[in-house]
């Protein structure tokens, strides 16, 4: 092959300035579409995610499996347990409306879970297990949260806080008998009448998801049911028909976090509409990872790009044998190195390895890799999804950019979200009167419509597949009597991937140590949103508006490395 495999790792537009434009753009429009042809989706306004999910025809035999005990659910079982746990729900006193809040890891319940409160058309709201009290009380506040299914030692901090809180097992063999979770137990296999359904609408809300957006606080995101069936169309159906394997015969692996879209697009609604066995590991361990893949024969594996780097490390020093079940390993919520790529794929050169393009405001619906026999970028997040536009918007003067050029990427279609939850101005600031959601990434296509995302302007920091407000944690930081003034930005860290770092402001006469700073945080954020380093300077760098100049600090962080 003449071409060198370096090629397939890096994208440089070209300077030329082409007069002639492919048919899948608009230089009058400036509006990019899909290569890939429309797909017609449902047009019945009454119709639920959940339906929709069970109304698809397959051979699939098992679900979801507990990757450490071995526990499995079968599909002949999974839609009565979801029916079982909404008329349990609905005894309770769960209605159509109300918002339910699933604090919780990875599980086989998740799924089960969050389909049984939105089978009653209740809301579900997600968060980390890991989040403070402070955070949760907050999102319980902002969403109204009435009930919440959490672990053992939340239930009852959240049942001061007003909530009707469930405990959930771990195990749900060695729990069994455990008084603590008789109430789980009773909902999910006590004998009620079956709840009755509700007229549930496509344009109905089905999930609030916290994202911190382009810029700022986390915000709810709001999303309906007829999101996450366009989801499921455009997204995880679609890009199962584009390999002649059966989806029923996948095995994917859920380490991914249920309760982040990514994670919940693929293994709590989208893939248990194929008929694909979903391995599910509650807590993401590196040599518990390659048993895990080896043991039950998995074949997909979406990953974040820390996890990626691990995978690639253990795959050099496995037996020949070992991750040999694996078909395809898939990327997303952060962008990755030329070099990771590339080690990854020198690793594990049997391995189809694409990246995928997708945000929370759109229910994980953007672009997504595909390699054939012509092409196989790798550093590309692949071309948009089916019915789904895009455009690439100069940052300063706001005109449309064609392709082979960077600008802003803005998108449209039927995965955006409502808006965000109480929050008119933002949701100005995000979708314009037209549609389109600016996602506040800087993007190019490339001459066959491949996306390349070639830097992060949100001002987010992604931590483990996390996303962190940095404006949450100076806020924070502000609120310490010695702080003047502070400002967050990421920095590279080898491990995570990036992480807080925090510039501070001492006010006059202070004394306060970076440890001080570092420990007052923590004690007030989850552990993954914790400042991992302190700078001190004298003043923190503004424009003329009074926004934080964060390329500065960048800049200054960079030349001190």
């Amino acid at each position: 092959m003449a071409t060198s495999l370096n090629s397939h790792f890096s994208f440089q537009p070209s300077e030329s300035k082409t007069t002639r434009f492919p048919d899948w753009y608009s230089p009058e429009t400036g509006i990019y579409s899909s290569k890939h042809s429309s797909i017609s989706l449902p047009t019945d306004h009454f119709l639920d995610i959940v339906s929709f999910i069970f109304s698809h025809q397959h051979d699939g035999v098992t679900a979801l499996i507990d990757s450490s005990s071995g526990y499995s659910i079968s599909y002949a079982k999974l839609l009565p347990l979801i029916q079982s746990m909404a008329s349990g729900l609905h005894h309770l006193g769960v209605s159509q409306g109300d918002v339910v809040l699933l604090l919780l890891p990875n599980s086989v319940h998740f799924p089960i879970i969050f389909l049984s409160v939105l089978y009653l058309g209740a809301i579900v709201t997600t968060m980390n297990p890991l989040t403070s009290m402070l955070e949760i009380k907050k999102q319980i506040a902002d969403s109204s949260v009435r009930f919440a299914f959490t672990l053992l030692d939340k239930v009852d901090k959240l049942k001061n806080l007003g909530v009707h809180a469930i405990g959930v097992p771990e195990n749900l063999n060695l729990d069994s008998e455990k008084t603590d979770f008789l109430l789980f137990h009773k909902l999910i296999g006590g004998q009620f009448d079956k709840a009755p359904r509700p007229v549930i609408r496509q344009q109905d809300t089905a999930a609030i998801m916290y994202s911190s957006g382009t810029t700022g606080v986390s915000k709810g995101v709001v999303l309906t049911h007829g999101n996450f069936i366009a989801m499921v169309e455009l997204f995880v159906r679609f890009e199962a028909l584009q390999y002649e394997y059966s989806s029923s015969k996948n095995v994917y692996l859920a380490v991914l976090p249920m309760f982040h879209i990514y994670g919940l697009s693929l293994f709590v609604v989208g893939l248990l509409s194929l008929g694909t066995s979903i391995v599910v590991m509650r807590r993401f361990n590196a040599t518990e990872m390659v048993k895990v893949i080896d043991k039950y024969g998995v074949t997909h594996f979406p990953v974040v790009p820390p996890i990626l780097t691990t995978l690639a490390m253990r795959a050099k020093g496995v037996c020949e044998n070992s991750l040999k079940s694996l078909k395809q390993v898939s990327c997303g919520a952060a962008p990755l190195s030329g070099k990771a790529i590339e080690d990854f794929v020198q690793a594990l050169p049997h391995v189809d390895f694409i990246q995928g393009y997708g945000m929370t405001e759109s229910t994980a619906v953007g672009n997504r890799g595909f390699n054939n026999e012509k092409h196989h970028k790798y550093s590309s997040v692949g071309l948009l999804a089916p019915n789904m536009q895009a455009k690439v918007v100069d940052w300063n003067s706001g005109s449309s950019l064609p392709p082979g050029s960077h600008g802003e990427l803005w998108l449209r279609g039927p995965g955006i979200m409502q808006g965000y939850l109480n929050n008119v101005e933002a949701t100005r600031m995000t979708i314009d009167k037209d549609g389109w959601l600016r996602t506040g990434d800087i993007v190019c296509f490339d001459e066959d419509g491949y996306m390349y995302v070639s830097d992060r302007l949100k001002e987010i920091i992604k931590y483990k597949g996390y996303q962190i407000a940095p404006a949450d944690l100076e806020a924070i930081l502000i609120s310490h009597p010695e702080i003047l003034d502070a400002a967050v930005i990421p920095a590279i860290d080898e491990e995570a991937g990036e992480i807080p770092v925090a510039f501070v402001v001492r006010r006059q006469g202070s004394t306060l140590t970076q440890g001080a700073v570092m420990d007052f945080v923590a004690k007030q954020v989850a552990p993954y949103k914790k400042v991992r380093k302190v700078v001190f300077t004298k003043s923190i760098p503004k424009s003329a508006a009074g926004k934080t100049l964060r390329r500065e600090l960048r800049n200054f962080l960079s030349s001190r490395l």
